[in-house]
């Protein structure tokens, strides 16, 4: 059935977008040829790309991965229900799509408190007949709330593939990123799943470091690189999938006659709660 309306959306006002401020999301949205942007945001993509080329590949490879993965996860491994934290603003191949695809009776709840995100929060509410897909207006440095939220709609006794792709690089400190994450997995029962993505410093290097700080000085919210070991460290105790943390290029690429493709600057892995 088509999910319902988030609880009490008709009572919330409607959100204020500031749209001389330059915003993360919309400006991804804009790197992977969405429309769901404005004028200050391509500008300052535009603007990011000239100093950073490379920016349009890691968004590009990116949401490949997200496809990769959660097809193998709705696939192979048999997961029905995702739980999308940070999920940005609609664009190609949205979870609720790539999941539906290959399981239409899958589950989806997208989780993000940007102004502009619940906006659209009627074009991420579709869903295949056989499924559903919802949308929680909550905050990643709230997991608690998020799982109390997210328990309302989907079944924490069945196994559920958490999603969190270029949003824990928005948390600055490290040990609360991993606190977040914690939190999170503790909730999941046993066969649920973790996936993460977060952009890194170990391909470019200084070349990515020095366009993060141009971004953190104009953009919001700002953004933190880490290494793939710290991306490692969101999965302790979990058991990896094979090919473990990799360059999101590099996890389970599509077999093609050119080779590997390019290394990028974005890191990922999946997890599995044993």
């Amino acid at each position: 059935m088509t999910a319902a309306p988030p609880p009490a959306a008709g009572n919330r006002p409607d959100p204020v977008i500031d749209v001389t401020v330059p915003h993360s999301p919309r400006i991804w949205n804009y790197w992977l040829g969405g429309k769901d942007n404005y004028e200050v945001d391509r500008a300052v993509g535009d603007q990011f790309v000239e100093i950073y080329p490379d920016i349009v590949p890691i968004a590009r490879h990116s949401r490949g991965f997200l496809s990769r993965a959660v097809t193998h996860l709705a696939g192979e491994m048999g997961i029905r229900q995702f739980l999308d934290i940070g999920t940005g603003l609609p664009t190609l191949d949205n979870t609720h799509e790539v999941a539906q695809r290959t399981a239409p009776d899958a589950h989806i709840v997208y989780v993000d408190n940007d102004p502009m995100v619940l906006t659209h929060a009627r074009a991420l509410l579709t869903s295949s007949p056989q499924g559903a897909t919802h949308y929680i207006d909550s905050d990643l440095r709230d997991p608690q709330r998020i799982v109390e939220r997210a328990s309302e709609l989907l079944d924490f006794e069945r196994p559920i593939a958490v999603i969190l792709l270029n949003i824990l690089g928005h948390v600055e400190d490290t040990d609360e990123a991993v606190s977040i994450v914690r939190s999170l997995v503790d909730a999941l029962p046993t066969g649920s799943y973790l996936v993460t993505a977060d952009g890194t410093n170990v391909i470019t290097g200084a070349a990515f470091e020095r366009a993060i700080s141009i971004w953190n000085e104009v953009g919001r919210p700002t953004y933190h690189l880490r290494s793939p070991e710290q991306i490692a460290h969101f999965h302790e105790g979990l058991e990896l999938l094979e090919p473990g943390v990799v360059s999101c290029s590099r996890w389970r690429p599509q077999k093609n006659p050119f080779g590997e493709p390019a290394l990028v600057d974005e890191f990922c892995a999946v997890g599995r709660k044993s």
